[in-house]
């Protein structure tokens, strides 16, 4: 009777062989992604495609910290890692433990290891970047004699500035000698004395660009004592020249307008600058002006006839104020002296008698002002205004 195994038993038997086969253990494979999972776990899973035929593949978290750029659809990748058998469903896949892009890959995995380099070397610092001067006189470019990079920076320059003076370095931009030629154009340049630079190209691939990511080409582009704009390339693209240089430009049309100023915004600003300056000194002499009569106008105070004159007029004032309160003291004490006058007037005994009163008093001349003080038969005196009458008392009694 023949063997029978198990479905676990096939898988594991298929999963040792591969286990055992070295070259599966160690392999490199090329194709395209496709597929494309990035999971919340961290894996990444992805079908690796070529014209032909298809592998699943996966690759977990733990490897990712080598993946130096984002797996993307259709992209162009080599593999390394290990082709093992999922026991459970009996399939197998690639367990990817690098993965880098294919033809540009080793570029760019060369540009970030240059990159990295120059980096911690401190040369992309900005305590190093130099300013770049706002007024210049001479512009310095180091870039191919033809094409349009040249023509846009001096077509922009003479628009902007047309008083500016270039100079053109003519250097290879492409190929195995283009660094070495810019780097002798920098050299050239800053011994000529411009006051900027600008050294570039128009876009092209990573291959065209290449020559601006030398690591000789950054050393003298960090030892110029001009300052410098890199413009290589379009907007999106980046080169080692770019991150060392003291400016990037996205294209060499930006490089001349950030190098070169704008003359007729000069002369406008020059407009300006003077209508302020005939503002401000004619407030100042106005202001001087008015400063210089406050002066005068305190010195006149302080002047010793002006201060006679001010005691002088005190001194007026003060006698009307002192002679009109005597006015007032002296009609405030008459009319008090006429009221006194009325009201003694009024208690004398005088008054009193021509009003119709009478005083009377007895023989020896005492006031008689009770009935009780005569009796029948006594002799009275009694006093009126124009005279005395004597009488005798008849009765005296009580009201």
């Amino acid at each position: 009777m023949p063997n029978i195994y198990s479905v676990v038993q096939v898988n594991n038997y298929i999963k040792n062989m591969f286990a055992q086969d070295y070259m599966l253990g160690h392999v490199y494979i090329k194709g395209e992604i496709s597929n494309l999972k990035y999971h919340s776990s961290g894996h990444i899973y992805f079908t690796l495609k070529d014209d032909k035929s298809a592998i699943s593949a996966v690759m977990f978290a733990g490897n990712r910290k080598g993946l130096t750029f984002k797996l993307e659809e259709g992209q162009s990748v080599v593999v390394n890692g290990s082709i093992e058998v999922y026991d459970r469903a009996g399939t197998y896949q690639v367990y990817a433990k690098a993965i880098k892009l294919a033809g540009q890959g080793d570029l760019k995995a060369q540009f970030e290891a240059l990159k990295n380099k120059l980096e911690e070397m401190g040369m992309f610092d900005k305590q190093y970047k130099q300013p770049i001067p706002k007024y210049i006189k001479t512009l310095g470019v180091v870039t191919a004699p033809t094409g349009a990079a040249i023509q846009d920076i001096i077509n922009i320059t003479t628009r902007r500035n047309p008083y500016v003076q270039i100079v053109l370095y003519p250097a290879l931009v492409q190929g195995d000698g283009a660094p070495q030629s810019v780097i002798e154009g920098i050299h050239a340049l800053e011994a000529y004395g411009v006051d900027v630079m600008i050294i570039g190209r128009g876009g092209g691939s990573m291959e065209d660009l290449w020559g601006f990511n030398d690591e000789n080409l950054a050393q003298a582009i960090f030892d110029c004592q001009v300052p410098i704009i890199s413009a290589v390339g379009h907007e999106i693209d980046y080169t080692i020249s770019d991150y060392v240089s003291d400016m990037r430009a996205p294209t060499p049309s930006a490089a001349a307008e950030l190098a070169v100023y704008e003359y007729d915004k000069f002369i406008e600003q020059i407009e300006g600058y003077k209508q302020r300056l005939d503002k401000a000194f004619t407030y100042k002499i106005d202001y001087k002006k008015g400063l210089f009569e406050n002066y005068r106008i305190r010195l006149k105070n302080l002047s010793p006839e002006s201060k006679l004159n001010d005691k002088k007029m005190r001194l007026i004032n003060l006698e009307e104020r002192l002679s009109h309160l005597m006015t007032v003291k002296v009609d405030s004490s008459k009319h008090r002296l006429e009221v006194l006058a009325e009201k003694l007037s009024g208690l004398s005994p005088a008054g009193k008698l021509a009003q119709g009163f009478s005083h009377v008093s007895d023989e020896s001349g005492k006031t008689v002002y009770d009935y009780k003080r005569v009796k029948k038969g006594d002799k009275l005196n009694i006093h009126v205004e124009n005279g005395i009458i004597n009488a005798t008392v008849n009765e005296a009694k009580a009201l």
